[in-house]
């Protein structure tokens, strides 16, 4: 919560849980939290890693409980994962394959293997560039985004044993 550690971090990592709206306006909550990620990340080149909610943040803006502006780090919309089948339960929760796409803008830091999923809503990315792994919940969901020093995940890497702490590991060896 102080935003001069912020600007002098080497990595910053943005957890979240709850809904997209109450994990933006207490992040914006914060004073010039935003101002010292945006120049931390963007001017100074610290690797970031958004997990769940702090990954929804990279987008455009969401959708949970009205339009919610994000940083508008990655493009795209956070909206409601739509059930296309009534077998597929929303939320999406438990164990589930993380897919990295044929290009990888993480740079490898995002491995095949299975996380802990728990999310209603997904990150619709505007530009498939961004896109670092799927998921298969009842059709593909963005499992992780990347563009430059930024990545996100949808899931938990605390909470997904051996693969969330490789996962965890890399990301303090990652030099984007």
């Amino acid at each position: 919560d102080d935003a001069d550690v912020v600007r002098a971090a080497d990595r910053i990592v943005l957890p979240g849980v709850g809904s997209y709206r109450a994990c933006a306006e207490g992040l914006r909550g914060l004073p010039h939290m935003v101002e010292a990620m945006t120049e931390r990340v963007h001017v100074g080149g610290a690797p970031f890693l958004g997990i769940c909610v702090g990954m929804q943040l990279l987008a455009t803006r969401g959708l949970e409980h009205g339009i919610t502006e994000g940083l508008d780090w990655i493009g795209g919309e956070v909206q409601l994962i739509e059930r296309t089948d009534p077998a597929i339960k929303v939320p999406h929760m438990g164990w589930n394959d993380v897919s990295p796409g044929l290009h990888d803008p993480s740079s490898g830091l995002i491995e095949p293997g299975e996380a802990y999923f728990l999310h209603s809503y997904h990150f619709a990315v505007d530009d498939g560039q961004a896109v670092a792994a799927m998921t298969d919940h009842g059709g593909g969901l963005v499992a992780a985004v990347a563009k430059d020093n930024v990545v996100g995940v949808q899931f938990h890497p605390e909470k997904s044993q051996a693969y969330g702490l490789s996962l965890l590991s890399r990301f303090l060896e990652w030099k984007p």
